[in-house]
C-alpha cells in the first residue's frame, strides 16, 4: 500500500503528463478543477458563516500531500467553531492499482466479473464533505462527487477502459423542521431536472436506500440524491450534471434561509444535545460499517486521517435508548426508518 507524503503547499495539479497542462479539456483535467473550485468555494462560505457569528476568525486547517504512485490531495478541516463543531473538505486525485477486492468494492455490479481478474490500474478524483455544526436543530450535511476510470486488469490486456460518476448530496438533522427538508429537497430537484425529468426520483430513492443502517432498520437521515457508476449518458452529459450538482451544495445549505443561518443559533437544551449525541452514533455506525468510500480508501491505502474525518468530534451510545411515541425525538426516528417524500 502506498503512503503520502506531505507537501508544504498544494500543486497546481495533481495529474501528470499531458493533462497536467492548465488548458487540458479532458475529463481528468476538468474534474480536477471542478472539485478544486468547489472545495475552495465551500470552504469560503463556511468560514464567512463562522466569521458572521463571531466565530473568532476560526479558519480551515490545510494539508496537502501526494502519493509516490501519482495524484496527491487537499484536506480541509475546520473544528471547534461557534456554529461549526466540525467541517471537513478534502480533494484527491489518484493513480494507483486496485486489488480485486477493492475493485469489488468500487464496482459491486462488476464483482462477479472481477472475481478471477487481477490489479486493476484506476484513475479516481473526487471532493468529499461533511459538516457537521454544533446546534442540534442545525442539521449535518454531507455530499460526494468522484470520477473513476479504470483500464484493463492486469492480467487481461486489451480490456476497454471503463469510466463512472458517482457521488450526492444527504441531510441528517437530529430533529424535522419541515420547511428545511423541503427547501434542501427542492434544490436537489432543481439540479437533477435539468438533465432529465427521472434523474431525482430515481436518485432520492438510491439515496434512501444506500443510507440505510441495515443493522438498526433506520436510514441515517432524511436523504437527497445518490447514484454511483453512473455511465448511461455521455460524458459530457454527466459531467455537466456532476458539475451542478456540487454547485448546489452552498445554496442547498447556506443560503439567508433556511437552513444554517436560520438554525444555528436556536435554543436548544441539553437534552436536545444528548439526542444529537445519539443520532451521530448512528452516523459512526453507517460511515464504519457500509459506506463504500470507506471501504474504498482503507482497501487502497488511502489517507487515514482523510478517510476518518468524517467522523464527528464527539458521538453518543446509550443502552437500549427508544424516544417516547409522538415527541419530536420519535418523528425523526419514524422518518428515517419509514423514508418519506418531501416534495
Amino acid at each position: 500500500m502506498e503512503r503520502e507524503t506531505p507537501e508544504a503547499a498544494p500543486p497546481l495539479t495533481f495529474l501528470r503528463g499531458e493533462e497536467a497542462s492548465s488548458g487540458s479539456s479532458s475529463a481528468r483535467a476538468r474534474f480536477e478543477r471542478l472539485i478544486r473550485r468547489v472545495q475552495a468555494e465551500v470552504c469560503a462560505a463556511l468560514e464567512a458563516v463562522e466569521e458572521g457569528s463571531g466565530g473568532g476568525g476560526v479558519v480551515f486547517r490545510e494539508d496537502a500531500w501526494t502519493r509516490p504512485g501519482g495524484g496527491g490531495g487537499i484536506s480541509r478541516v475546520l473544528q471547534g467553531g461557534r456554529v461549526f463543531e466540525k467541517a471537513a473538505v478534502n480533494v484527491s486525485v489518484v493513480y494507483g492499482v486496485m486489488p480485486p477486492d477493492a475493485y469489488r468494492a468500487a464496482r459491486p455490479d462488476a464483482a462477479a466479473g472481477a472475481e478471477k481478474a487481477g490489479p486493476v490500474p484506476f484513475f479516481a478524483a473526487g471532493v468529499s464533505s461533511v459538516i457537521h455544526p454544533n446546534n442540534p436543530f442545525a442539521p449535518t450535511l454531507h455530499f460526494n462527487y468522484r470520477y473513476f476510470e479504470t483500464e484493463a486488469p492486469q492480467d487481461a490486456p486489451g480490456a476497454p477502459r471503463q469510466w463512472w460518476f458517482g457521488g450526492g448530496t444527504d441531510l441528517t438533522p437530529s430533529y424535522i423542521i419541515e420547511e428545511d427538508i423541503k427547501h434542501f429537497h427542492s434544490v436537489q430537484k432543481q439540479a437533477c431536472d435539468k438533465f432529465d425529468p427521472t434523474f431525482y426520483p430515481r436518485f432520492k430513492k438510491w439515496c434512501d436506500d444506500y443510507f440505510h443502517v441495515k443493522h438498526r432498520g433506520e436510514r441515517r437521515g432524511v436523504g437527497g440524491i445518490f447514484f454511483d457508476d453512473l455511465s448511461d449518458h455521455d460524458q459530457e452529459t454527466l459531467l455537466d450534471f456532476v458539475t451542478d450538482c456540487a454547485a448546489s451544495v452552498i445554496p442547498a445549505y447556506i443560503p439567508m434561509d433556511p437552513i444554517i443561518e436560520c438554525r444555528k443559533d436556536t435554543p436548544f437544551t441539553e437534552d436536545h444535545r444528548a439526542w444529537q449525541q445519539l443520532r451521530r452514533g448512528r452516523y459512526v455506525e453507517f460511515n464504519l460499517v457500509y459506506d463504500r468510500g470507506t471501504t474504498f480508501g482503507l482497501k487502497t491505502g488511502g489517507r487515514i486521517e482523510s478517510i476518518l474525518v468524517s467522523l464527528p468530534l464527539t458521538a453518543r451510545w446509550e443502552y437500549d435508548h427508544k424516544p417516547q411515541e409522538g415527541t419530536e425525538e420519535w418523528k425523526l426516528l419514524d422518518v428515517c426508518i419509514n423514508p418519506k417524500e418531501w416534495i
